[in-house]
């Protein structure tokens, strides 16, 4: 429960950075001198945030990949950013199974998302993990 607030706080700093230009961790420390939030929370929240940043070409190569018909610019900001935590712990983050990524990624795509953000997210991130795994099997 402590991550999904680490992860729903990640994605609103992600949100944040696609439509006013912040820069997320930036962004994290200013929203929490308003909204503070326990220390762990905010760690792990920085955590993914700092992950995203640096591997972020890799990320969205993953989903341009793995999106049939669509391109990156075509999906809303909301369910990209989704889609860049979900990877980013599914392949980046040493303690989080990518089932539990996927799951997760999947709770906040319907919160936070639309009627169809679930079963897309859960398609995109699926196709990824199949191809991340055939990757590291070859």
């Amino acid at each position: 429960m402590r991550r999904r607030k680490s992860r729903e706080l990640a994605l609103k700093m992600l949100y944040q950075m696609e439509t006013g230009g912040d820069d997320p961790e930036r962004a994290l420390a200013r929203y929490c001198e308003l909204f503070p939030h326990q220390k762990d929370i905010v760690e792990y929240a920085k955590y993914i945030l700092s992950g995203i940043k640096s591997e972020m070409d890799t990320i969205d190569r993953y989903i341009d990949n793995s999106c049939e018909n669509w391109n990156l610019n075509r999906i809303t900001y909301v369910d990209r950013n989704i889609l860049r935590i979900g990877i980013f712990e599914m392949i980046f983050s040493v303690d989080c199974p990518p089932k539990v990524a996927i799951n997760e990624a999947i709770e906040l795509g319907k919160k936070y998302g639309s009627e169809d953000s679930k079963n897309f997210i859960n398609g995109v991130l699926d196709r990824v993990l199949k191809e991340y795994l055939k990757k590291g099997a070859a």
